[in-house]
């Protein structure tokens, strides 16, 4: 397919469910090659049939990135699969949002898994192959709440808070490299999972302030679009952004500024 990434591979890290599935279908439209990661056979068999209903196809991996050498084992699939990788889209996470001090030693550690060190080790996976190829895009999500202090996500912010920190030392370290690294930061966004949830009235009780905060704090006034998300990432990804590295780029409706 043709299209501003044509010709380009990418892995996306949580590519089959929410965010990250949003992120994978769009880096497909563009024209690129796609291998998305997920946790579980099951969400990666269900991400595989959305794809394919959008008319497109993309191989899949599973396992968890929080642990030692599973990176090393996707890169190797990605590399079988398309020769070599372009760019790599840290997407994988989800945390446990509770008051701070319900927090536990499981999910404290779930938290920190989930959303750091599964980018720490994808990262560290990537970048040596990345630096032989003569460059590359490392695109991380991260949360509008680290800027703006969400209710009950201070665990959360410490995680994806490292992700953003990691990101401008390494875009300092590899930009001679050709390397670019950058961060989207997504406030609340409506994603199909965490839309049906609502409508189907799971949402846990403790939630609701939660997500009504996390609208009041956006000027729009609503939720971001998991599109949206894409879009900026997608952007991030293409040949002409190769000289923005570095950045937070927020998509929050305003939620923060400046």
């Amino acid at each position: 397919m043709s299209g501003p990434l044509s010709g380009r591979a990418a892995i996306v890290t949580g590519g089959a469910t929410g965010i990250g599935l949003g992120i994978t279908r769009r880096l497909l439209d563009d024209g690129a090659r796609v291998l998305l990661a997920g946790r579980s056979d099951a969400e990666v068999k269900t991400g595989c049939e959305a794809l394919r209903q959008a008319g497109h196809d993309a191989p899949a991996f599973v396992g968890d990135l929080s642990l030692p050498g599973v990176a090393d084992a996707l890169l190797a699939q990605a590399v079988a699969e398309f020769g070599g990788v372009d760019i790599l889209v840290n997407n994988a996470g989800g945390g446990v949002i509770v008051p701070t001090l319900q927090h536990t030693e499981e999910t404290l550690r779930a938290t920190i898994d989930n959303n750091l060190w599964t980018t720490i080790r994808a990262t560290l996976a990537l970048l040596p192959h990345l630096v032989d190829r003569g460059g590359g895009r490392v695109i991380n999500i991260g949360a509008e709440s680290v800027r703006n202090g969400l209710t009950d996500h201070a665990m959360y912010n410490a995680a994806k808070g490292g992700v953003h920190a990691m990101a401008t030392g390494l875009a300092r370290e590899f930009a001679g490299a050709g390397i670019t690294v950058n961060t989207v930061a997504p406030s609340y966004t409506r994603t199909p999972e965490i839309a049906a949830t609502i409508e189907s009235c799971r949402l846990p009780a403790s939630m609701v302030p939660v997500l009504d905060d996390a609208v009041g704090l956006i000027p729009m006034g609503r939720p971001a679009d998991v599109a949206e998300v894409a879009a900026a990432v997608a952007f991030l990804a293409r040949p002409d952004a190769g000289f923005v590295t570095g950045q937070v780029i927020s998509v929050n409706g305003g939620s923060s500024m400046g």
